[in-house]
């Protein structure tokens, strides 16, 4: 017994060796790469120091002499906070994410191949007419490239988990992001092949139901027409899922001195992308006394800001919705599958060979086709026999990197103007503001001039007659500036009026949004800070306005058929406001009733695999419904398995009412006044990598889930795919408020927080003061930046 008893201890100190191994290894892979917050560093390159001082959420302000040694400084601190995911949009650009996720990513991979980033990257940098950007950016590039030679043995968790290591910075990983963000703001790619592919099955009535009704979107980002211009699914899966498709949507609006309470201008922005973690942004502050003096939110991987303010301007963005990408149906010669028709004649397929190397297992080859046109996309699509490929403003040349640099410098509103025109293949609506009390919105887009239709249908790829003959020229892109009533904002809505001379998209955000910012920015003669993080902060939807009333009149007809317990849920209804709050029922009544309508409505015509497809479209259930709902019914309304019976809307809203109380019923329990939106509305801000328990445990990767208002169609959106709600997948990824009275009374708030690194105090730790609606002060003068720093760390030449 004795000699069992100690072979036993010895086991246990053996496992307990073990494990104490385990969590030393494990703690040394979490903070290996934490960089140091205090003290000094030497920095080859250098020619005078650069003092970076943090605030107490990690935010650094980068002092330096000049802008050489500023993004420098820039480039080393940048990749010591976001390294990983710095190589993983490298790798997403491109198409490497098989290296190192394996055979899974191998698809995602070939999709981002076909797009060329890499190739559209060297033809910016060989045509740059600023060679100072160049320059700049081969700084930037050193500073990330001497962070990842120091620290080969002390690289963040995610390169020891996945066994590899950085290949060094170039600046065409930089320019590659252009290419990025143009990809994931494009809006066609899920909208269209569907649409097409519902035609086929259904017939053209089905298709022309589900176009939205442009003309009768009453709310306009433009209203001023005196200014309309100075002449008039897996492959997105997976990259969801690394938090590489990050686009839903955005805010921003300014108002004038006029109504201010500061007597000068109020500005707010919140784009709405993806909450993963790390989070698509990182905040910085850059200043380099009587040159430089910018501060914002920049893209990992690049050092210039993207939306923020300088000394004179502020400016933010938000998606103007074109429509930049046209489908077309190729005709391949019978004889020759080599060949595809054109004008009557045959061309030869441009073959592009790739060779994919896949993480524990061989490479594989791959061929990718090109017409004219562009890729062949029929793979990713799955449109069966037929040959369809893709043409794509992002393939076009467009400078977005100089127009960037140039906005961080602007100091006037024609400097902005000069600076935007860079703006094509990413579209955005860029609103302005200055020290000197104006204001403004100029539409920034490259919207294709078409020879014949409007780029909703698959078209003929065999002539000419579909072609581009070029994009609208700057010049007649819709500005406004100072308008008379001393308001601009935009929310993805309708860019002007119908009488514009060229079409720019079927595919806006619904009112919603906009005319609640609206309603408010018009609620008071003045507006103040505070006024705006109460819009920011908004949870009233007004799609319950328009969608409501009827719900309940049809309730009310069935009323003596009512059990108690939809009774109850009627109460509820009936005495709602409209908030989405996140601790009452009403809203997860509305907000499930509405997801459970559009599967009522549109599967049965569609069936399984296609609805399914059709429900990855954020845009297209949604505009479909509201058609549906105008119209009191239509051709998708009826369900096709009861032969017998021609159903009404107000039919499909009863049943849909019945399931909903049902469902609910069983998720929250038979007590409606315990019911809360909540409980089943969530988000997670999550890694990556988080998918996996076992590193979440160790790591900490993910947070939450915490219960969540608001929903897509609140001016505070915390929105969810139709496939899996409610899970939260984006919501304003940031919140400026600039204050043009004194920038250092300006609020912002970062959800995913500063570092990338989970081990760090600054990893997703404005979270929770995000999701309750507060802000923390951003400090822009550089007495009041170096009074709040918390840390200081000096860069010192060798």
């Amino acid at each position: 017994m004795r000699v069992r008893h100690k072979f036993l201890i010895g086991i246990l100190g053996v496992i307990l060796l073990l494990a104490i191994g385990g969590l030393w290894t494990i703690h040394r892979i979490n903070h290996q790469a934490l960089p140091p917050l205090e003290g000094e560093i030497v920095l080859e390159g250098l020619e005078n120091p650069v003092t970076v001082y943090r605030d107490t959420y990690g935010i650094p302000s980068f002092f330096a002499d000049s802008e050489k040694d500023l993004y420098l400084a820039v480039g080393y601190v940048m990749a010591s906070d976001r390294l990983w995911q710095m190589d993983l949009l490298r790798r997403v650009t491109q198409g490497r994410l098989a290296e190192i996720f394996g055979e899974d990513f191998v698809e995602s991979d070939l999709l981002m191949r076909s797009l060329n980033m890499s190739q559209k990257s060297q033809q910016l940098l060989a045509t740059l007419e600023d060679p100072q950007i160049l320059s700049v950016l081969e700084d930037f590039c050193k500073g990330v490239n001497l962070y990842i030679e120091s620290h080969r043995e002390k690289l963040p968790p995610e390169f020891v988990l996945l066994g590899y290591t950085p290949d060094l910075w170039e600046p065409i990983h930089s320019a590659n992001l252009i290419g990025y963000m143009a990809w994931d703001l494009t809006m066609p790619y899920l909208t269209e092949i569907i649409l097409h592919k519902i035609s086929k099955k259904l017939g053209n009535d089905y298709y022309q139901a589900l176009l939205p009704d442009i003309g009768s979107q009453h709310a306009v980002v433009h209203e001023d027409l005196s200014n309309l211009g100075e002449l008039f699914k897996k492959t997105s899966d997976q990259l969801e899922s690394l938090g590489a498709v990050i686009f839903h949507g955005s805010n921003n609006w300014a108002v004038g001195p006029e109504k201010s309470v500061t007597g000068a201008p109020l500005f707010a922005n919140d784009m709405h992308l993806g909450l993963s973690s790390p989070g698509i942004w990182y905040p910085m502050h850059h200043y380099v006394s009587g040159k430089l003096h910018v501060t914002g939110a920049a893209l990992p991987g690049q050092p210039f800001i993207v939306a923020g303010h300088n000394e004179q301007i502020a400016w933010g963005m938000t998606n103007v919705m074109v429509d930049d990408m046209d489908f077309y149906l190729e005709k391949v010669s019978p004889e020759n599958l080599e060949y595809y028709e054109y004008n009557g004649a045959l061309e030869p397929f441009r073959v592009q060979k790739e060779k994919i190397f896949i993480k524990d297992s061989e490479p594989i080859e791959k061929t990718i086709l090109f017409t004219r046109h562009g890729p062949v996309i029929s793979h990713f699509k799955k449109t069966g026999d037929e040959v369809i490929s893709m043409k794509w403003i992002g393939f076009e040349i467009s400078h977005e990197l100089e127009a960037v640099y140039a906005l961080n410098r602007a100091e006037n509103w024609q400097d902005f103007r000069e600076a935007v025109k860079g703006f094509v293949a990413v579209s955005q609506n860029i609103a302005y503001a200055d020290v000197d009390g104006n204001i403004g919105l100029q539409t920034c887009a490259g919207i294709p001039i078409r020879k014949k239709g409007d780029g909703a249908a698959v078209v003929p790829g065999w002539t000419s007659d579909y072609e581009w003959t070029g994009i609208v020229p700057f010049e007649e892109l819709p500005y406004s500036y100072n308008p008379s009533h001393s308001m601009i904002s935009s929310a993805n809505n309708k860019t002007t009026y119908d009488d514009y001379p060229y079409h720019i998209s079927y595919w806006y955000a619904l009112h919603y949004r906009i005319d609640r910012i609206r309603e408010l920015l018009n609620s008071k003669d003045k507006l103040s800070v505070q006024d705006f993080m109460a819009i920011q902060t908004d949870y009233k939807s007004l799609m319950v306005s328009d969608y409501l009333p009827m719900i309940l009149q049809t309730i009310h007809h069935h009323k003596d058929k009512l059990t108690p317990l939809e009774e109850s849920v009627f109460t509820l209804l009936n005495t709602w406001t409209g908030e989405m709050v996140h601790d009452e029922g009403a809203p997860a009544v509305f907000d499930h009733f509405y997801t459970r309508l559009v599967r009522n409505i549109f599967l049965d015509e569609m069936g399984d695999s296609l609805f399914t497809e059709y429900l990855q479209s954020t845009y297209l259930p949604r505009h479909a419904m509201e058609k549906i709902w105008k119209n009191g019914g239509g051709i998708w309304v009826d369900i096709i398995t009861t032969e017998q019976t021609q159903e009404t809307l107000s039919d499909i809203i009863w049943m849909t009412y019945q399931e909903v109380v049902t469902d609910l019923s069983s998720k929250l329990g038979k007590n409606v006044d315990k019911w809360e939106w909540g409980k089943i509305h969530t988000v997670t801000f999550s890694h990556p990598m988080g998918a996996v328990s076992i590193l979440d445990n160790f790591f900490h990767l993910n947070r939450g889930p915490y219960p969540a208002p608001g929903s897509f169609h609140t001016v505070c959106p915390y929105g969810y795919s139709l496939t899996n709600p409610y899970s939260v997948n984006h919501s304003a990824s940031q919140r400026h408020i600039y204050n043009l009275s004194d920038w250092d009374e300006s609020f912002v708030v970062l959800p995913t927080g500063t570092s990338g690194i989970p081990a760090s105090p600054f990893y997703l730790n404005q979270s929770e003061m995000y999701l309750r609606g507060e802000y923390r002060q951003d400090y822009f003068s550089p007495i009041k930046v170096k009074e709040s720093a918390r840390y200081i760390v000096t860069f010192t030449a060798k």
